[in-house]
């Protein structure tokens, strides 16, 4: 018998058909988890025992989704084996912390090394990119299911954020703004110049990631001792909302201002509503603007300046 296609128009058949295939991949139908004594179930409750301190019965109820009558007989079990201790809570006696004793964590630690050491090996098989294109993948459906993302936080550019950066931003103005294969141009050609001849003390890029994802960029360049560039402002849609621009529009006025610019000008287009009004709200004012054809649309190009002196 065929089994059934996950190429399919109907999302709740490919949904339950990427189930299917995930489980088997990472061994979720084995009578025990890791060919352990474990089911599925208990190894997540022994997983977050050994991570976690303070956790009491109505805290595993609630983060796991489990029913409170099961989870107290599973607990009980834990405790006959000698896996678990429950203690009255500093602040609430009338409450029980439960922590994994020597032994629950001595059961817990071969299931763990087991787990990493399946996943490793699965991961293994494919190539680098494969492999984070894979884990970005993973993170999306987590934050579409309701996964509170990561916090964002900011790092300097570094080697090998260059084709990430051209990639997305051709692709990103090619889907919301319809622009061609120009645009990616120019974006390579600008970074090309700044990997090889930038003065680290005078010029720098930045990327927002969000865990190791980049969800954004930002660069400060040099176009004369006084006057600085910002150039190449870019925030993944998933990433807008956040304070993301903002945050990088910040950190790169202020190493301006560290590097004794005395002004920063930038250009873009009108059409980029969200990045003028970020540009705006810094200090920067609009200077000139002219239309041209570029990009395979008809544009009106803007330079913006700010007197850092001001």
């Amino acid at each position: 018998m065929t089994a059934p296609s996950a190429h399919t128009d109907d999302p709740v058949a490919a949904v339950r058909a990427f189930n299917r295939f995930y489980t088997r991949q990472i061994g979720l139908l084995d009578e025990g988890l890791h060919r352990s004594a474990f089911s599925l179930t208990e190894a997540r409750v022994l997983y977050e025992l050994a991570h976690r301190d303070g956790l009491t019965a109505s805290d595993l109820g609630q983060d796991l989704g489990l029913d409170a009558g099961y989870l107290s007989r599973l607990l009980k079990r834990f405790a006959a084996q000698g896996l678990l201790l429950r203690a009255p809570s500093a602040e609430d006696g009338r409450r029980q912390v439960l922590a994994l004793t020597e032994a629950g964590r001595g059961a817990f630690a071969p299931l763990d090394a087991a787990s990493r050491r399946e996943v490793g090996a699965m991961l293994d098989r494919l190539p680098e990119a494969d492999r984070a294109a894979l884990v970005r993948a993973m993170r999306t459906v987590q934050r579409l299911l309701g996964e509170p993302p990561a916090p964002i936080a900011l790092r300097p550019f570094r080697p090998g954020d260059t084709g990430w950066i051209i990639h997305r931003q051709g692709r990103l103005y090619a889907e919301e703004y319809g622009w061609d294969d120009g645009f990616e141009a120019l974006v390579a050609d600008i970074l090309a110049g700044f990997a090889a001849n930038h003065d680290p003390a005078r010029e720098r890029g930045w990327v927002a990631m969000r865990g190791d994802e980049p969800v954004g960029s930002i660069f400060l360049m040099r176009q004369s001792d006084a006057v600085a560039k910002l150039r190449l402002l870019y925030v993944e849609a998933a990433a807008r909302g956040t304070g993301t621009g903002r945050r990088l529009v910040e950190t790169c006025l202020a190493f301006a201002r560290e590097a004794g610019y005395r002004q920063v000008t930038l250009w873009t287009n009108d059409v980029l509503v969200p990045a003028r009004r970020l540009y705006e709200q810094a200090g920067f004012r609009l200077t000139e603007s002219a239309p041209h054809r570029s990009f395979g649309a008809d544009l009106v190009g803007e330079t913006w300046t700010l007197d850092l002196a001001a």
